[in-house]
């Protein structure tokens, strides 16, 4: 009998030249002495920054350590033998006060090539947004590198990518290539690969503090970039009360919406996968082993693969981003 249990991680607050104050008074989530929060790291195994158990007779230890001790128990077989002793996921909050800068992510190919590392491929969720906030997520035409290029270098990128408008609830798939950013006024849920690589296109010639501007990885991003135009940018589901809803499924992880006024009982046995829940509005508590766990909005849970069957209970109702690998 595994003595794994529902697993909460100590939040890892960073400040960015772009952050804001909504973790604070939209998450309830207290970053301290920052002057602003632009991401919180919920659940990662970035070797930089490994997240450590907060709750339980686990706590202090790191995921890397949980996942070298258990293994299979953690995440499933199928996930251990592929990725071994490292987290496969990446969970964030993002709050920006200011438009991110343009950026890209390089695939698995590439990332290995260069960094040895995994792509990113990545999604988001829209928790808030304010009234007219927009991004940014690939072109608005086809275009090839040299367009993109002679673009860049005359200062009129911004002619050629594609803007949304964007409301709560809002959901966009971001495969690794696809240029993108997030726009100022969005506090975004993120589900991402286990990778901290990013290539800075354009960051709108701002400064930090010390008159400095951030570095660009302009020619790095160029065999990084997917230059198709796409119809659609938005992903398409219908919302639905007291039921899971397919968000998106891609090789690197599935993600549903439960959006519930109710309690109710998911059954993982079939899931050769651990599962994490992020909590993006109200409150329940999940129930399994005879033990009862709080979760809040703004938090997020693992279940380790040997949890087959838990009860969600709620008063208020709860919207959680449901993610698991397949």
């Amino acid at each position: 009998m595994s003595s794994l249990y529902p697993l909460k991680f100590k939040t890892i607050y960073k400040d960015k030249i772009w952050g804001g104050q909504k973790i604070k008074t939209y998450l309830h989530k207290d970053f301290g002495s920052l002057p602003n929060c632009g991401e919180t790291w919920e659940i990662s195994g970035v070797k930089s920054d490994v997240s450590v158990v907060a709750n339980g007779m686990l706590e202090g230890e790191s995921l890397a350590g949980l996942l070298e001790k258990y293994k299979d128990e953690l995440v499933g077989k199928k996930v251990y033998a592929h990725f071994g002793n490292i987290f496969p996921l990446l969970v964030k909050f993002i709050d920006a006060n200011d438009d991110l800068s343009i950026q890209v992510h390089p695939d698995d190919k590439l990332a290995k090539k260069r960094h040895n590392s995994f792509g990113k491929t990545e999604m988001w969720y829209v928790i808030e947004a304010d009234p007219g906030s927009t991004l940014i997520s690939g072109f608005n035409q086809q275009v090839n590198e040299q367009i993109y290029v002679d673009k860049l270098n005359s200062g009129h990128i911004m002619d050629i990518l594609n803007r949304e408008d964007v409301s709560a609830g809002d959901v966009f798939f971001l495969p690794a290539g696809r240029v993108h950013t997030i726009g100022k006024g969005l506090l975004i849920a993120e589900i991402q690969q286990t990778s901290d690589i990013t290539y800075r296109i354009y960051d709108f010639d701002r400064v930090d503090d010390k008159g400095n501007k951030r570095e660009l990885h302009t020619e790095e991003a160029l065999a990084a970039i997917d230059y198709n135009f796409y119809p659609d940018y938005k992903t398409k589901y219908q919302p639905k009360e007291n039921d899971t809803v397919p968000l998106v499924k891609c090789p690197y992880f599935t993600t549903n919406i439960l959006d519930f006024t109710e309690s109710t009982t998911k059954d993982y046995s079939n899931l050769d996968s651990f599962v994490i829940h992020v909590c993006v509005e109200g409150n329940y508590v999940i129930e399994c082993q005879g033990r009862q766990h709080t979760v809040k909005m703004g938090e997020c849970i693992l279940l380790p693969k040997t949890i087959d069957r838990v009860n969600l209970i709620t008063v208020n109702g709860f919207k959680i981003l449901e993610s698991y690998i397949e």
